[in-house]
This record gives C-alpha cells, structure tokens and sequence, in this order.
C-alpha cells in the first residue's frame, strides 16, 4: 500500500497515512482533528539504505581522520549508531589503544 502525505484545511497540520488501492478504501481523515477536509501533498522521495551503502558514506571520512585518532573515534561512533550497534564500548577501548601506541611512538628516532 502506497504512502501519501496530507494537509488538513481544518487545523492545518501534516500527516501521512497509508491508502489501499481497493475501490471500498476509506477516504483519510485528519489525526489531529478528524476532519475528513484533507488535501493531498507531493510527498518526498525517501529510499533505504543498506549496510554496505551507509559503510561507503564513511569511506571519504575515514581516510581523512587515519592520521588523527580523535577524528576516528568520532567517526567510529557515529558509525557505530548509523549501524544500530551497541559496540561503542569496544571501539572505545580499541581506539585508546591505538591512541597509546600512537603516543608512545612520538619523539622516539627509530
């Protein structure tokens, strides 16, 4: 079933609602106020997005922030939420640990 966006001419607020494509499906009626005097909107365009494209939005940032372990732990995070997992603690510790070895390693001619 198709997803249509709305006005009502009553109350004036917006809604969406889901519309069967039967000849018998009801007309929509306002949320808000249950005003059946509804106009219908150009609804915006949305499509998701899977894993790998989210990772491929990261890959720019990700190689911009390689030098910089703050940057990449910021990155990591937001990562970590665009993916939906709760794994902010593991890349935590593992980005302090990078941190370190990137610490202990300055001033040091090999």
């Amino acid at each position: 079933m198709p997803l249509f966006d709305y006005r009502c001419s009553q109350c004036k607020k917006r809604f969406s609602q889901l519309v069967g494509m039967t000849a018998d499906s009801t007309a929509p009626a306002c949320p808000a106020c249950g005003s059946s005097d509804v106009k219908k909107l150009i609804s915006r365009f949305s499509r998701i997005k899977g894993d790998d494209e989210r990772l491929d939005d990261f890959e720019g940032a990700a190689l911009a922030a390689e030098d910089d372990p703050r940057a990449m732990r910021r990155l990591m995070g937001e990562m970590g939420k665009e993916l939906g997992e709760d794994g902010e603690e593991d890349i935590e510790e593992l980005m302090d640990e990078a941190e370190g070895e990137m610490h202990d390693g300055e001033g040091v001619e090999g």
